[in-house]
């Protein structure tokens, strides 16, 4: 974790506030999350004694950041900072100007952009779209990127439930949306913003492999949210 970009972040910029969640580590993670606190007054943690793995972890921080903050947009962000702090007006604004419920990162190489990305998760990544947006019936370009933002009242209702997947949540998200309001309303209101900057992290828990697991988790998603 970069923790003094996040400090200078917030520093200059008070209106955002920063929930960081620690997933049961062992190490000082927590004494870390601890000083940053009490460094800054807009930056808080949540801290889980037992790990849950990402999708969890994400759930509890979400639910959390609702019940206890009056924040008009609320989201998710990789702490790896492979999207970019500088990013988060660019999602702010979609909600705000466009009135969209949920923004998420696609990351689209093109020109003008820096999108460093493995070639191999590339292209598996989009083998897994397209599988998805069969799947869902939505025509969605990247579900997996690490940084999304909601309209903060759509918040409790996507993340009440524990998801029945642990890799595919971002793909259960939208299942759920998509349950709750319909394909219509899900194709009008979720956007997908193709990010100026992003960057492949060395040290990602993600594999390629993980990819495998891909095909019955989807069918584990479909059979629950037909």
């Amino acid at each position: 974790m970069k923790r003094q970009v996040f400090l200078d972040y917030v520093q200059k910029n008070p209106e955002i506030h920063f929930l960081f969640v620690n997933d049961g580590s062992k190490d000082d993670t927590l004494s870390v999350l601890q000083q940053m606190a009490l460094q800054q007054g807009n930056i808080g943690y949540l801290n889980l004694e037992t790990n849950v793995g990402k999708a969890e972890a994400v759930r509890q921080g979400m639910l959390h950041a609702a019940q206890e903050n009056t924040a008009e947009y609320i989201g998710f962000w990789d702490a790896d900072l492979a999207t970019p702090l500088w990013e988060i007006p660019h999602f702010t604004e979609l909600i705000s100007k466009k009135g969209f419920d949920i923004v998420t990162g696609l990351r689209l190489a093109r020109l003008g952009a820096h999108i460093k990305r493995k070639n191999v998760r590339h292209y598996l990544g989009r083998c897994f779209a397209t599988t998805v947006s069969m799947v869902l019936h939505v025509p969605v370009y990247d579900t997996q990127c690490g940084a999304k933002l909601f309209k903060s009242d759509k918040v409790t209702l996507l993340f009440e439930q524990p998801f029945i997947t642990k890799w595919l949540f971002d793909v259960e998200l939208l299942a759920r949306y998509i349950k709750f309001f319909g394909i219509s309303h899900a194709k009008d209101n979720i956007y997908e913003y193709p990010l100026w900057s992003w960057e492949d992290v060395d040290g990602s828990q993600v594999k390629a492999k993980d990819f495998l697991k891909g095909p019955y988790e989807l069918w584990k998603i479909k059979k629950a949210y037909k």
